[in-house]
């Protein structure tokens, strides 16, 4: 609103880079959401000259194409110039950039790309560009997997996609009886919304939510992740073979030794990951020496609560009472951050869950 006070319909021209960036609030509470965006579109065109206005996501282009956020602003700006709106010349923007001396061909060939867009707008889709860091998953699965799936009494063709995604994702977290005893607990919340009516939005909300608090990121997830083959390939495309890696962490046991920096670990990052990734069958055991922490236990206590609250509204489900189900169902969603924000928010979890429960 600051910035559309300023402007002026019939003579101001936008040039609107659509990416995604969390504000301080959003950061702080998890139940804010970003704007709808065709909302802000009109906000944008009403104040300005719509039929000039120029809308991309400059982030995720940047990212794609450079590896890099930095060059956003210089794709916007191109993309302004080649609007017509910057009175200074393309060889002096070109110069300015030169003369600043930092990542100039890459600073520059962004400008470039920015003028492009207007001048083909189908030029961002004829790159055929997709999110930065998205994962490709096949649905296909293991006979075992899949007999495990199909126990599911009448899946939704959603539900079937959730799961066919988070069974084996908890197989490699843990193990197949882990697996197992989620797919039953699905299972069991499929039965009873089957019984009383068509409607899929419990279960395919519930096989969401519950993987969730299942495969809550503690050490031993923390280093299959980094040991994973995805990531070693993810930063050998992004940084190339020859990179080096270095982990920053600091671990609540050694915040309990009275220790607040973090540590920075090379080569031996990868072999203490390489360790941690195999013990994860310690994992909620006497022998776990990181579940002892109210923190972990608070996870781990997460999952069985969950459970209760969806066992005790399915006990008695009708379809006066599917929407009641459905908000406790969504509840595990406000549960993000970590240490005392994920903290915070359980509260806000368990508040939440006596107003509807009653």
């Amino acid at each position: 609103p600051a910035n559309l006070e300023k402007a002026m319909p019939g003579r101001t021209v936008a040039l609107v880079s659509s990416s995604k960036v969390p504000t301080g609030a959003m950061v702080r509470d998890t139940s804010a959401e970003y704007p709808e965006w065709s909302a802000q579109q009109e906000s944008i065109d009403s104040a300005t000259v719509p039929e000039k206005n120029v809308y991309y996501d400059a982030g995720n282009l940047s990212d794609n194409l450079f590896r890099s956020h930095m060059p956003a602003n210089i794709i916007v700006l191109g993309s302004a110039y080649q609007s017509g709106v910057v009175p200074i010349s393309a060889a002096a923007i070109e110069r300015a950039i030169e003369l600043n001396g930092v990542a100039v061909e890459m600073n520059t060939q962004a400008f470039r790309i920015g003028r492009q867009i207007v001048i083909e707008p189908e030029f961002i889709e004829k790159l055929g560009i997709e999110r930065l860091g998205k994962v490709n998953r096949k649905n296909t699965v293991s006979e075992g997997f899949e007999a495990l799936i199909q126990s599911v009494p009448d899946p939704s063709e959603e539900l079937e996609r959730l799961l066919r995604i988070r069974v084996p994702d908890l197989v490699d977290y843990q193990n197949t009886k882990y697996a197992k005893a989620y797919v039953e607990k699905v299972s069991a919340v499929r039965a009873a919304e089957a019984s009383v009516g068509q409607d899929t939005r419990l279960s395919e909300t519930y096989a969401r939510y519950l993987y969730k608090l299942m495969a809550y990121k503690d050490e031993y997830e923390v280093a299959r992740l980094h040991r994973s083959k995805a990531f070693q390939q993810a930063v050998r495309d992004q940084f190339g073979d020859r990179s080096k890696v270095t982990y920053k962490l600091q671990p609540p046991s050694m915040r309990r030794l009275g220790l607040d920096q973090k540590i920075g670990l090379g080569r031996s990052g990868d072999v203490a990951f390489a360790v941690l990734r195999r013990m994860k069958f310690l994992r909620g055991t006497p022998l776990d020496i990181f579940g002892n922490t109210t923190h972990r236990k608070m996870e781990r206590g997460l999952i069985n609560e969950y459970q209760t609250m969806i066992d005790s509204v399915i006990a008695d489900l009708r379809p006066e009472s599917y929407d009641k189900a459905l908000r406790i169902a969504e509840l595990p969603d406000m549960i993000r951050g970590y240490e005392g924000v994920k903290e915070a928010n359980v509260e806000r979890f368990r508040q939440a869950a006596d107003e509807i429960l009653g």
